[in-house]
């Protein structure tokens, strides 16, 4: 009997319903294409648009002014190494700045210069802008790209704005910083800061004029015309300054400088001297103002006991005409009225006539002067005819 085949058979699974496959949608070929196309072109645009802003391609001329401010940097010191002349390396301290790149794009963008801030922020990021430009006030256009833009703002650049400046004799420092500030040289703060504390290498400036207070640079910044740079910080105030000291440096001569050792004065006595002709002067008689101021100074003893009695000094210190109280009331060293012999010091930049006239005075004894109705000095002798005068001239 043949024996039945035993084989295993799988148990039956229930099975559901039988999905169907959902055939995915494909994109018609000819609309992919026109997809492809349009976003390559878009790219394309742009791309060619952004590239026409960054290289100055096919813009309007215009041109702008730009100021960059002091206070838009940000300063610190870096040590770094530098290679000197022989091949060695040499460890130093430099002083380093960054101006605000945002600020930078929003003048840009305001003025018409770029049409992308976004893009020229990426390009300012990657050539390391924000540490190239540097204080001042420049002359930029639309030819310029974005490179040209940032190489125009640096301290060497060409693009750099410049006024011309003529400083009359007899300013006073405060004078002169207000000229300098309307002129858009720099401001009165920084220069009154620069002149405070800038230590500048000039022998008549040492030791009787100490470092904290810029009223020190009274009288040696030249009265001349000058070409300064627009809108500078602190080292371009620096420059500013010295441009006129060293003016005045070139000027007194050593002859002049012999002059001065051998009446016995110091440089600094002279300019102190010279400044009081400059203001008390009518232009056409400084020698002989000279000359009564040195009578006071070297013969004390005649009647005028060594003051010299100069409005223009107390009014230096009030800032106004001075009145008859204002010789006792006003409490200052520089109250020729209380205190004898020169001020502390100058008060105006003199002038080259003004100078000469210190280093040349009238040889004359005369110790008074008055002012008179016809706008001119008349001059005497005593206290007795100088008193004559003044009720003769102005009533």
């Amino acid at each position: 009997m043949a024996q039945e085949s035993h084989r295993k058979v799988p148990p039956a699974t229930p099975q559901g319903p039988r999905k169907r496959r959902r055939r995915k949608k494909r994109m018609n070929p000819l609309l992919y294409i026109l997809l492809v196309v349009a976003v390559s072109a878009i790219l394309a645009g742009l791309g060619w648009t952004w590239a026409g802003d960054v290289l100055a391609l096919n813009k309007e001329p215009l041109s702008a002014t730009l100021t960059l401010s002091d206070d838009l940097f940000t300063f610190r010191e870096e040590t770094v190494e530098e290679k000197q002349k022989d091949g060695s390396m040499k460890t130093v301290t430099k002083t380093v700045s960054e101006v605000d790149m945002n600020y930078v794009a929003d003048q840009l963008k305001a003025n018409g210069l770029i049409e992308y801030k976004p893009l020229f922020k990426i390009f300012a990021s990657v050539s390391h802008a924000s540490r190239k430009l540097a204080p001042g006030t420049y002359e930029l256009n639309t030819e310029m790209d974005y490179s040209a833009l940032i190489n125009s703002m640096s301290s060497r650049s060409g693009s750099r704005k410049t006024v011309s400046v003529t400083i009359p004799e007899g300013y006073t420092l405060d004078q002169i910083f207000e000229l300098l500030a309307q002129q858009g040289v720099s401001t009165v703060s920084t220069l009154q800061k620069v002149a405070a504390e800038y230590d500048f290498k000039y022998s008549f400036l040492k030791g009787v004029i100490p470092l904290g207070d810029y009223h020190r640079l009274e009288g040696y910044l030249f009265p001349d015309t000058y070409e300064f740079y627009m809108g500078g910080g602190e080292s371009e105030a620096v420059q500013v300054l010295n441009k006129m000291i060293l003016r005045f440096d070139r000027q007194f001569t050593d002859e002049l400088r012999q002059q001065c050792a051998e009446m016995g004065y110091s440089i600094h006595d002279v300019v102190t001297i010279a400044s009081l002709i400059e203001k008390e002067t009518d232009g056409t008689d400084q020698t002989r103002i000279a000359s009564v101021i040195y009578n006071r100074l070297e013969h004390p003893e005649y009647e005028t006991v060594g003051f010299l009695n100069i409005d223009a000094a107390i009014a230096y210190v009030t800032g106004r005409t001075v009145t008859q109280a204002d010789y006792q009331n006003v409490d200052s060293p520089y109250n020729t009225y209380r205190n004898k012999g020169l001020p502390p010091g100058p008060i105006a930049s003199p002038g080259m006539v003004a100078l000469n006239s210190a280093l040349n005075p009238e040889d004359s004894n005369y110790y008074y002067y008055v002012l008179g109705s016809d706008k001119k000095h008349h001059y005497a002798r005593t206290s007795a005819e100088f008193e004559r005068l003044k009720a003769e001239l102005n009533g």
